[in-house]
C-alpha cells in the first residue's frame, strides 16, 4: 500500500454524513488492519536505508542483504517477491513485479577453483513488467516498459519495449505499445478505499 501519510493527505472526502461518506470510511475501515502492516514492512525497510516512494506498494517481499542497495520509484507495485542485494537493485516508476519473482545480484564463478562470488547490479526502468515466477539474473537491465513473461529467467537485457519469455528468455517478435501511460497501484482496492471512497 501506499504510505498512510499519502493516502490521508489525499484521500477522498465526502460531506459528514452522506451516503458516500459511511460507504468510503466502511472500506476504508475494513481494510485498515493490512494498511497498517503494509506500512510497518515498509518503514522497516525505510529505516534500514531503502530508498521506497511514498505511492510505491511494497507486499510481503522477502529481502536479504543490505537494504540501502534498494530503490523503488512511485507507484511501482512489488508483489510476494525475493530480492538478493548482493548489489544495487533500482526499480523505476510504475514497475509491476507480480509474485513469486526472484530478483538475484549475486552468484558465483563456476570457472573459478575458489567458487568466488561475483555480483552486478538489476536496473529495472519506468513501466517494466515482470510476470508471475520470472528470476532476474545479476546485471540485467530492463528498458522502458520490457515484459518479462511468466516463468521466464532473463538473463540478458531487455530493450525498451521489448518482450521476453522461455528459459532461458528469448525476446519474442510483438513489441509493447508506445506511449504508456497507467498506473499498476491504481487497481489496488485498499488504495481505492482512500483515495477515490
Amino acid at each position: 500500500m501506499a504510505s498512510f501519510s499519502y493516502l490521508w493527505n489525499h484521500r477522498a472526502r465526502f460531506t459528514i454524513g452522506s451516503k458516500n461518506f459511511y460507504r468510503a470510511w466502511g472500506k476504508r475501515f475494513f481494510s485498515f488492519q493490512e494498511l497498517l502492516y503494509l506500512n510497518w514492512r515498509r518503514n522497516v525497510l525505510v529505516w534500514s536505508g531503502a530508498k521506497i516512494e511514498d505511492t510505491a506498494e511494497i507486499g510481503k517481499v522477502s529481502i536479504i542483504g543490505h537494504k540501502n542497495l534498494l530503490s523503488v520509484g512511485s507507484s511501482s507495485f512489488i508483489g510476494q517477491a525475493y530480492i538478493a542485494l548482493h548489489d544495487c537493485v533500482k526499480i523505476g516508476e510504475r514497475v509491476c513485479i507480480n509474485d513469486d519473482v526472484k530478483i538475484l545480484t549475486g552468484s558465483h564463478n563456476v570457472s573459478s577453483s575458489k567458487w568466488d562470488q561475483t555480483k552486478k547490479e538489476i536496473i529495472i526502468d519506468d513501466y517494466v513488467w515482470i510476470g508471475t515466477g520470472a528470476m532476474i539474473l545479476p546485471g540485467v537491465h530492463l528498458g522502458r516498459g520490457a515484459v518479462v513473461g511468466a516463468g521466464a529467467v532473463v538473463s540478458k537485457s531487455v530493450e525498451p519495449g521489448g518482450i521476453v519469455v522461455g528459459n532461458p528468455a528469448k525476446v519474442i517478435d510483438k513489441k509493447r505499445c508506445d506511449g504508456l501511460d497507467y498506473n499498476p497501484c491504481e487497481f489496488l482496492s485498499s488504495n481505492r478505499a482512500w483515495l477515490l471512497g
